[in-house]
């Protein structure tokens, strides 16, 4: 595939599939010790949240990849050529489709709004929409348990994509159980200007934590919030263990997280790996009270609701 370029297309185009995907925030975030095979033990609780990505395909002679993004999203930090997580989903999937379909091509073209290399694994969100869509678009009806199987080689945060909701995600979270939730939660979304690398957080996390458990800690209280859907309860309850090592690398986040609890959340906490922070509100009001609050000092605020649905085909009328 080409590199990605910046261009505008139409909302929807006669033939076309469009698939969306969520982002997702970890409300407990528990890391292990490195295992034999370079990854960590994971047990994370995931939750997709209503900022989305578009997945739009075509046919095509070749395969051809255009993006367009929100103005809070920069593109600069999103790869290009094969280095692109969908690039890669689209390859493995023609490698892994039935020989009817091979050697066939499509133009994809995504729109983003979930922020580029934040902690929300928007990357993994495109890769699962990538899935779905292609599927749809040749015809194949893959299993479900087939594309969860994709997924998972794609990355560890591509599964939940599929599922959305909330979910335990355990080894090294591409095992995915769904958790009953039924919400609504709101959180105020504060992204960062400048991106934040996944491994290099985990690398730090290494170094701070030497001494880390071979199974991290299990979510017992956070799920009991959950299923008795008391806001301040789950405030408590939030936990990232990469949370220390990205603000070691990047300290302006605990400022950012430290003015989001004094404009009133009830919790304040990074999302995933970093750098984006995401506070917990008790309704859409509170949200939209501390969003205005610290959109005074911050030049991308959003407010989000959760659970949302997984990865999904767009129907148009």
């Amino acid at each position: 595939m080409t590199r990605p370029v910046i261009r505008h297309v139409p909302d929807h185009v006669e033939g076309a599939i469009t698939v969306r995907s969520p982002a997702k925030i970890n409300l407990h975030l528990g890391v292990g010790a490195r295992r034999a095979d370079g990854y960590h033990a994971l047990t994370t609780v995931y939750h997709a949240v209503g900022l989305y990505d578009d997945l739009v395909v075509t046919p095509a002679e070749q395969w051809k990849l255009t993006l367009t993004a929100a103005g809070h999203v920069d593109t600069d930090q999103v790869p290009g050529g094969d280095d692109n997580i969908v690039a890669r989903a689209a390859a493995l999937f023609a490698e892994r489709a039935p020989e009817r379909v091979r050697g066939r091509s499509a133009n994809v073209h995504i729109t983003k709004e979930i922020p580029v290399a934040g902690g929300m694994a928007g990357g993994s969100a495109d890769a699962a929409a990538a899935l779905v869509a292609l599927d749809r678009l040749w015809g194949l009806h893959t299993s479900d348990e087939d594309l969860v199987a994709l997924a998972g080689e794609l990355g560890s945060d591509v599964p939940f994509a599929l599922f959305g909701g909330t979910a335990l995600g355990t080894g090294r979270g591409e095992v995915v159980d769904p958790v009953p939730d039924e919400g609504p939660w709101w959180w105020v979304v504060v992204p960062s200007e400048e991106g934040l690398s996944t491994p290099e957080v985990y690398a730090h996390f290494d170094r701070l934590s030497p001494d880390a458990p071979a199974e991290p800690a299990y979510p017992t209280e956070l799920l009991a919030a959950l299923a008795a859907r008391d806001a301040v309860r789950l405030g408590a309850a939030l936990r990232n263990d990469l949370q220390e090592a990205a603000c070691d690398l990047r300290p302006e986040l605990g400022d950012v997280i430290a003015a989001g609890e004094a404009a009133g959340a009830v919790r304040g906490i990074l999302s995933g790996s970093g750098p984006t922070c995401v506070f917990l509100c008790t309704s859409g009001d509170h949200a939209r009270d501390v969003a205005a609050t610290l959109a005074a000092d911050h030049p991308v605020v959003l407010v989000a609701n959760g659970p949302v649905a997984g990865t999904h085909l767009l129907e148009y009328a």
